[in-house]
């Protein structure tokens, strides 16, 4: 497996070349660590495994609604969805975890600094058990925001509260696992990345079914559930990374708690969070106003939106592959084979990309009519499904260049980027959704995603001419 083999420590430290610095000198780091190939099989080693972890995401929650479904009660089922949608916000937030430590590990292994390595995975533990533990104290005040925010029925907020009061218990267990994936995914290695997530989610997913179904726990046996498969992996997740920096020299402490590189990490973290919230507001706006247009084309796009949100779980992993390697790329001041990375993790994107628009394009309706009885809201949701097939296609660039550049870890451009698109995409929806309804709002959409791809891209050939000069 790609990047699984270690590379000599090297005796100097080298820090991280901040953004917009001067290049740092090639020859302070050995010419084998520099001279490495990305090809098409280190691309796939990493993506392939990805792809079908973050494919067992969705899967968890189409079995947390199968389990809670079986009791028949509309207002468990309500309050699970509710619940879940408010703990999906809180926890992409800290999304940073992840893709901020695969970014900064595979620099550090760019450059064959395994103290670094260490030290980026411990820092990030440190920022997950404390965030984790505040998460899961503020867990009640977090219920009852999420409470008034959904304005549901009674039945429906108090099985909400339930699960978020239970599931946030897991916060510290759920973070330090971003850290773990992260640390993962930064030395390139994807087989045990998907070990990790199997392990996770299979758990997750045979606790739902003992706890929620058979003991009859219901929506509080889904979320206890996921606070064990949270802990497990954890302890899985520990034990092998632990194991692994026991073979290497001890980390010291000052290396550990070297301030200036915990500013970077969260001036790093601050700038992906930025972008996340940035993202969630766009999708935020598209849903608001497509409830404008009224209950039945709401509900077709919920549906239409599932298929760009699976789409994007294909696409994501091999959006990861450019983390990593752009990341070793850069750690290693290895301009030819971070070319090569931009290029076939595009080029793979792109071909998957295809793919899927056609696969909607031509089993859409089918798709839809599986999803949802209602003729209305298939009927609606036949009419826009070609906007929806496409999004694919125009969002590609946008998931590829935010693994290149989380790797890259350039994250203020990423972050001023997506701020650039959210106003565009705002100024889209202004202009186009009343003049053309729907159609508009779908336009707004592909608008938006085109402009996080190509800025990113514009900003990449300035970033290519300054880093690797």
């Amino acid at each position: 497996m790609r990047g699984a083999s270690k590379v000599g420590h090297i005796g100097c430290s080298i820090k991280p070349q901040q953004q917009g610095s001067k290049p740092l000198d090639e020859g302070a780091i050995p010419a084998d660590v520099r001279s490495f190939v990305v090809t098409n099989r280190s691309v796939l080693a990493i993506a392939v495994p990805m792809t079908l972890a973050y494919l067992t995401t969705p899967l968890l929650g189409l079995v947390d609604t199968a389990v809670v479904g079986q009791f028949g009660d509309a207002a468990l089922l309500g309050g699970l969805a509710a619940g879940a949608l408010v703990f999906d916000v809180v926890f992409t937030t800290f999304n940073f975890l992840r893709s901020g430590t695969t970014g900064l590990v595979a620099q550090a292994f760019g450059r064959g600094d395994a103290l670094e390595e260490q030290a980026v995975f411990w820092r990030a533990v440190l920022i997950a058990v404390v965030a984790g533990i505040i998460l899961a104290a503020l867990a009640p005040l977090v219920a009852i925001a999420g409470q008034k925010f959904m304005g549901a029925e009674p039945r429906v907020s108090e099985a909400m509260a339930v699960y978020i009061r239970i599931r946030l218990l897991a916060a510290p267990f759920s973070l330090i696992n971003y850290a773990i994936l992260g640390y993962v995914l930064g030395r390139g290695e994807g087989g045990l990345g998907l070990v990790l997530q199997l392990v996770l989610n299979g758990i997750n997913i045979a606790l739902c079914f003992l706890l929620g179904l058979k003991l009859g726990w219901g929506v509080a046996g889904v979320a206890w559930a996921t606070v064990t498969g949270e802990f497990l992996a954890m302890l899985l997740g520990l034990a092998i990374v632990v194991r692994r920096f026991r073979a290497t020299p001890p980390l010291p402490r000052h290396r550990l708690l070297d301030m200036a590189a915990f500013l970077r990490m969260l001036s790093l973290n601050r700038d992906i969070m930025i972008r996340s919230f940035s993202l969630l507001a766009a999708f935020a706006l598209f849903t608001r106003q497509g409830a404008q247009f009224g209950t039945v084309t709401l509900a077709a796009n919920a549906v239409l939106m599932n298929f760009f949100l699976v789409a994007g779980y294909f696409l994501d992993g091999f959006a990861t592959a450019a983390e990593q390697l752009a990341g070793r790329a850069v750690g290693a001041r290895a301009a030819i084979p971070f070319r090569q990375a931009v290029r076939l993790t595009l080029f793979w994107g792109f071909g998957l990309a295809g793919t899927a628009t056609l696969v909607l394009l031509m089993a859409g309706a089918n798709l839809v009519a599986l999803v949802t009885t209602s003729e209305e809201v298939r009927s609606v949701a036949d009419i826009y499904l070609p906007w929806a097939a496409f999004t694919a296609l125009s969002g590609v660039l946008a998931f590829q260049m935010d693994g290149v550049f989380i790797g890259a870890t350039w994250s203020r451009d990423m972050r001023n980027m997506m701020l650039l698109s959210f106003l565009v995409f705002v100024a889209a929806l202004l202009t186009l959704a009343p003049a053309f309804g729907n159609h508009g709002l779908w336009a707004a959409l592909h608008v938006f995603l085109l402009a996080r791809g190509f800025s990113l891209l514009a900003i990449l050939r300035l970033r290519l001419r300054t880093v690797f000069n």
